[in-house]
């Protein structure tokens, strides 16, 4: 039987808890948003509620309420459910959890539901591990992941689970949730509140969707605020006092990471070096790898300029070992100067849609071999062969002769077209001079 001491330290064991956890939704009739995957007709609506759920991957950005899903699942189901985080545990617990599944469900008949949290924290071969369970349903698994699950989670894993994707919350779903943790006894309806209407939108506005963060600002307001005859109230000024600076709209470990690199690969492309360098110091601002900055940034030297500037890849190779070298903060200015160099170059993806028409044809294997004359005729009996017969050494006719290297099937295929931009306009000059017959 509980005494009064029990009772008290029941109850600031409640209080002391985050808002967030406190209120957290437990059916999905409290769960706020993700109508595309859990209104009443969807699919994952109705395995949740008649208790048939397959392994799935749940991903999206923080706070969107991939936890408090599989909480929900957890509450629903009949299965054994196990609660796990792939940042602390380790293919030994894995071990134990799938011996255990196997025995519940011979002896029982029992399912086990496995709620991996940051799934793709595991290595590759620790998701191995929960290949074979999975594969033979002793484990249904449900992971959890602010990374894209097809960059981060093995494909014979993905190949077997279901992905759904939660969405960012809108405004309106915060200030939804924050009205409801003002109003739930598990929140502050035991308190008396005046709150500005501006606050739920600076809170909305300054969370990006994520609702854990929102309901920390309430909770912190709350907690800070000055209670004069028994009444808290909170201002526009207490708002902004509770998340002092915009956040990011970036989060390395989410798919903002994806949109952000984007944004910033689309502005070097677009020529446009202001949007560049602000997507860039977007990305550093929010604590990404300037290496991986600088791959970007080779990559598209090649991809978008090309041999229109061939120097582009020069200067963002040369970035990219500038970034190793010396890091941050100072390696920001190399691959400023670089990004900058990318997006102010002339433009040219010929050397993109010349590479990628090859391997289609490649992939075809409509190739009707190599021709003769360019095979190789460095061994004892290669003539025999009629290997190499017939070629012409360039350098013997001035540096370029005409003749025929693609094989039969190929050989008035053109793949580098050359552009009008930049240095390729020299290039295109001299290839239709030289190849006269194949380009014009």
């Amino acid at each position: 039987m509980m005494d009064l001491f029990d009772i008290a330290n029941q109850k600031h064991s409640i209080i002391s808890k985050p808002l967030a956890e406190r209120v957290r939704p437990e059916t999905l009739e409290e769960y706020i948003g993700q109508e595309h995957l859990l209104a009443k007709d969807k699919m994952l609506y109705r395995a949740i509620m008649t208790d048939n759920i397959s392994s799935a991957i749940l991903y999206g950005p923080p706070g969107v309420g991939k936890t408090t899903l599989a909480r929900i699942i957890a509450n629903q189901t009949k299965a054994n459910f196990i609660e796990l985080s792939a940042v602390t545990a380790g293919t030994a617990d894995v071990r134990k959890i799938v011996t255990d599944a196997e025995n519940n469900l011979k002896l029982y008949n029992r399912k086990t539901i496995l709620f991996l949290d940051e799934v793709h924290r595991f290595s590759k071969s620790q998701q191995d591990s929960l290949l074979p369970s999975v594969e033979k349903g002793i484990i249904i698994l449900i992971g959890a992941t602010t990374e894209n699950p097809y960059f981060e989670v093995n494909n014979a894993l993905l190949s077997r689970s279901m992905i759904f994707e939660l969405r960012p919350l809108t405004d309106e779903d915060v200030k939804k949730a924050l009205r409801n943790a003002l109003k739930s006894p598990k929140g502050f309806a035991h308190e008396s509140i005046d709150i500005e209407p501006e606050v739920f939108d600076y809170f909305a506005v300054h969370s990006n969707g994520d609702i854990r963060k929102a309901l920390n600002a309430l909770d912190m307001a709350v907690r800070t605020s000055k209670r004069v005859e028994g009444k808290i109230t909170i201002t526009a000024e207490d708002a902004k006092e509770c998340i002092q600076r915009k956040m990011t709209l970036y989060d390395k470990n989410g798919d903002n990471h994806y949109d952000t690199i984007s944004a910033f690969i689309k502005s070097m492309r677009g020529s446009d070096p202001d949007a560049t360098v602000y997507y860039l110091a977007k990305m550093l601002d929010a604590g990404e790898d300037p290496i991986f900055i600088a791959r970007r940034i080779v990559v598209h030297a090649s991809e978008d300029v090309g041999n229109s500037d061939p120097m582009a890849l020069v200067v963002a190779a040369s970035a990219m070992t500038a970034a190793h070298m010396i890091g941050m903060p100072e390696c920001r200015i190399n691959l400023s100067q670089a990004a900058i160099y990318v997006a102010c170059a002339p433009k040219s993806n010929a050397s993109v849609n010349a590479i990628d028409s090859a391997l289609e044809d490649v992939k075809q294997n409509r190739d009707s071999g190599i021709p003769p004359n360019l095979m190789d005729a460095h061994y004892m009996g290669a003539t025999k062969l009629g290997r190499g017969i017939g070629y012409l050494y360039p350098h013997a006719y001035g540096g370029f002769v005409e003749q025929q290297y693609l094989p039969n099937s190929h050989k008035d295929k053109i793949y580098y077209s050359p552009t009008e931009n930049g240095l390729e306009a020299k290039i295109k000059d001299r290839l239709s001079r030289l190849w006269k017959k194949k380009r014009t």
